[in-house]
């Protein structure tokens, strides 16, 4: 692959069966399937995440993003009965939120849309992609009024009813934020997590809230022109420390998700020292990025031209990464929220 093709959004394109977009999760969830790659030797190994204790040793760094998903999805109605669809995105401060609604044209700066007696907004600015800033209205805590009405932001291409919300919730999730779920970590069991623990891996908790912008598809053809979306994030200094003995004495980072790569990445200088931060973070990781910190990543599988495909091909090479994609197909695993497992190992 030219470096210029490497800039391309087709490039990033695979053919991918509907039937194997997982709609629902599997029970339990450390039984789902698990592709380990090895990128020393090139080999690949068909596991399940149970398994995945076996490949961490001790001294290792485990790096979980805690966030928790908010009920962010929200139904509502203007004045003239038109019925709105509102996905919280971003938290400006105590009223006034970034927004994804639809229908999108059908708005206009100061309509109102009521979602309850209790609870009301109205749009302040209109964006692209859209996007929208509202403010909204509320009697007694926005979280309270938020809880009554709003469900869950399930990803676009997951049609089946989610039975019980706390199936797209890590097991480790605390601080709410998010309008989707780090889903590469929804395989842990609090038994695993034992396990891990006691074989003498460090588990390094970080926060990134994650945004919708997440599955808005890149649509420029160069992918350069891809306006990344802003996402919040933080890093504590007691992690920072942690992190930076592990790397100093050659322990190795292994990031749960894009999201901790994300924060990873982003806290970090050019010489990889980590520094303590609560910020917003548009970091864009394609082909061709120098990583600073992450030696290990366990993700799923992504989106087909979307930024977190290019994330894994910039982590393992474009090649191996179109490959491993293939043979998964292949292989028949369950790809995307509630799909199968990778875990990819840049330093054994």
């Amino acid at each position: 692959m030219k470096e210029k093709d490497l800039l391309l959004k087709s490039s990033y394109y695979y053919d991918l069966p509907e039937e194997l977009i997982a709609q629902t999760p599997v029970e339990p969830r450390d039984n789902s399937r698990l592709l380990v790659y090895h990128k020393k030797s090139d080999k690949i190994e068909h596991k399940h995440f149970y398994d995945i204790v076996d490949y961490l040793k001790k001294g290792d760094v485990l790096v979980i993003n805690n966030t928790r998903v908010l009920p962010a999805r929200l139904f509502g109605y203007k004045d003239t009965g038109a019925k709105i669809e509102i996905l919280l995105q971003k938290r400006l401060d105590l009223k006034k939120w970034e927004v994804i609604a639809k229908p999108f044209k059908r708005l206009k700066e100061r309509t109102k849309i009521t979602f309850s007696e209790k609870l009301s907004c109205t749009i302040l600015e209109k964006y692209d992609y859209g996007s929208c800033l509202i403010e909204f209205d509320f009697v007694g805590t926005f979280e309270h009024r938020l809880s009554e009405v709003g469900t869950m932001p399930l990803p676009p291409y997951i049609h089946e009813k989610l039975k019980d919300k706390e199936r797209y919730q890590t097991v480790y999730s605390k601080i709410e934020g998010s309008s989707a779920a780090p889903t590469a970590g929804l395989h842990f069991t609090p038994a695993l997590l034992e396990k891990i623990k006691a074989k003498g891996v460090e588990i390094v908790e970080v926060l990134l809230h994650v945004g919708l912008g997440t599955f808005r598809p890149v649509k420029e053809d160069n992918i350069l022109n891809h306006d990344m979306h802003s996402e919040y994030i933080e890093m504590s200094e007691e992690n920072a420390k942690l992190l930076n003995q592990a790397k100093k004495e050659g322990r190795r980072i292994i990031a749960v998700g894009t999201t901790s790569v994300r924060v990873l990445e982003s806290t970090a200088d050019e010489q990889g020292i980590i520094h303590p931060q609560k910020t917003d973070t548009k970091i864009f990781i394609y082909p061709g990025y120098k990583f600073k910190v992450v030696d290990g990543l366990i993700t799923n599988f992504h989106l087909p031209e979307s930024t977190l495909i290019m994330l894994v091909a910039a982590f393992l090479g474009y090649d191996e990464t179109m490959r491993i994609y293939n043979v998964a197909v292949k292989e028949r695993y369950r790809f995307f929220s509630f799909g199968d497992s990778n875990f990819y190992i840049n330093k054994e």
